[in-house]
Parts: structure tokens; sequence; C-alpha cells
């Protein structure tokens, strides 16, 4: 299964204490680190939240956000007396150090504690979170397999052309042979002493082994088989993908390094082009 590591995902929950909100984005990263941000309800939870997101990835930056929004007043307003008398005394006593200091009603009524409702039932409010970001992680882990379907086809395709180019050049590598011992022949045959035959086909096996791309090719159509299978796995697969691609990279680097034909230096160029495509896809799988 191929996830991408950038993905957003939001939720709300109604509680009776007011409405909760959770959101979770992500962009790359090498490893899992996750941010959080909590209100002060919910910040005993933290441990068991991170806990959640790193069960369900495995890689990314991901910020998860939780907010709680007070609910509405639908019914007669609750003061808290004693507060409010504390507040108003205190105000009285520093009002000669302060004689500019001004204080509105209604910001008096946003002082925590002023304002009294429903005492907060944490171990409820805990739950009520935590189901909340279950389904937020559903749908955020769905959506990294949206975009990872995205990234799976992309890849899929240069990797067709991968195998494309491979074939061609396996298909060339004979004819090019042919030639440079044709090539070399002649050469031979300009010079104005002779050659002796047995020496001049020793040395051309020799120099034709040096140029000798067959295990490079056999090996890049086994990576091949092999990056085709990591597709359907279920696990993670990024760092294999990240693996599997540096030796991509080694087999048409080798093959550049030995060609001898501007056919077989075209076809490496063309790998590198491709694999190079391939890596910036894979940067954003999971």
């Amino acid at each position: 299964m191929i996830r991408s590591m950038t993905a957003y995902a939001g939720g709300e929950r109604a509680t009776r204490w007011g409405t909760l909100a959770c959101e979770l984005r992500s962009v790359n990263h090498r490893f899992l680190e996750v941010g959080v941000r909590l209100p002060d309800e919910l910040r005993a939870l933290e441990p068991q939240l991170r806990e959640r997101v790193a069960s369900r990835c495995s890689r990314g930056k991901i910020d998860l956000v939780m907010r709680l929004r007070a609910p509405e007043v639908t019914g007669a307003l609750v003061v808290n007396d004693v507060l409010l008398a504390q507040l108003g005394e205190l105000a009285r006593r520093l009002a000669p150090g302060f004689p500019s200091l001004q204080v509105s009603f209604t910001e008096l009524l946003q002082v925590p504690g002023v304002m009294q409702g429903e005492a907060v039932d944490a171990a409820a409010l805990h739950a009520e979170a935590l189901a909340l970001l279950d389904a937020t992680l559903d749908s955020f882990v769905a959506a990294r397999e949206r975009e990872g379907d995205k990234l799976a086809a992309a890849i899929q395709e240069r990797v067709d052309g991968v195998e494309r180019i491979a074939a061609e050049v396996t298909t060339l590598i004979p004819l090019i042979r042919e030639g440079q011992r044709t090539k070399l022949a002649a050469r031979l045959a300009d010079l104005p002493h002779p050659v002796d035959p047995g020496r001049a086909e020793q040395e051309l096996v020799m120099w034709l082994q040096k140029l000798d791309v067959d295990e490079e090719l056999d090996r890049l159509g086994s990576h091949i088989v092999e990056i085709r299978r990591v597709f359907t796995q279920r696990e993670p697969v990024g760092r294999r993908l990240d693996f599997l691609l540096q030796e991509f990279n080694r087999e048409a680097n080798t093959l550049g390094s030995k060609s001898v034909d501007s056919r077989t230096s075209n076809a490496a160029v063309e790998l590198k082009v491709l694999i190079d495509q391939i890596r910036e896809q894979v940067q954003n799988i999971e």
C-alpha cells in the first residue's frame, strides 16, 4: 500500500462542555515527528494522542491540533459572585497606583472562573477526544492513501519506462559488440605490420569484457521486479523504495561509464532522468 506523507483531515464532535475540533496535517519528513497543540482541559491526554497517531503513521512531520469551543449559553447566566467581589475589591485597592487603568464589565466576565458552567468531567471529555482523534485519523489515513494511489501510478509509469530502455539496451548490446569487433579488425588491417590473429582475438575479448553490461542489465531487471513487488505490500514502503532507487542509480551509472556507443550513452541518460523523477515521487511516500 502506497501512502503519501502529505495530507490533511479535520473533524468536530459536540460534547456537554462545548464543541471539540481536531485537525491533522502533515508534510514530508525522513522519520515520524508529531507536534501537538491542546487546550488546557486535554493536556494530560497528550501521551495517548501521540501513541494513537504513531500507531497509524510511520513517517512524516504531523501537526495535531485540538480545540474546545465553549457552548452557546441557552439558559440563565451564572456568575461567581464571590470571585467577582474579590476582583472588584482588588481593582479599588490598586486604583490609586494606576489612575488610567480601566476594566470594562465584559472584560471582567472573561476572567476564568467568573462565569460558571457545568464542571468538566475530565475522563468523559478525554474519551470524547480520543474518539474524535480516531475518526479524524481514519480520514487522514484515507487521504494519504488516495494521494498515494496517484504517486504509485506515476512511479509505475516511469518504472515501465526503465524496463523499456533496459530491453532496448539488451537488444543493442550484441550489435554494438559486433560493431566494435569490425571496427577493431579494420584498424588492425591498416597497421603496417601484421598482428598475430590469436593475440588480436585475445585483446578483443578482454576489451569487450570490460565493456560488458549484462550483469548490470540483469540486476536492473531484478530491481524492477522488486519495486513492483514492494508496491503490493501493506506496510509502509518509503524506506525500501529509497534503497531500491540507490541500486537503480548505481546500475545506470555503470551502464553510462562502460558505454562506447552513443545509443547506450543516451539510454543511460534517459535512465537517470527517469530514476530522478521516481526519486522525487518516492520522497513523498510514507
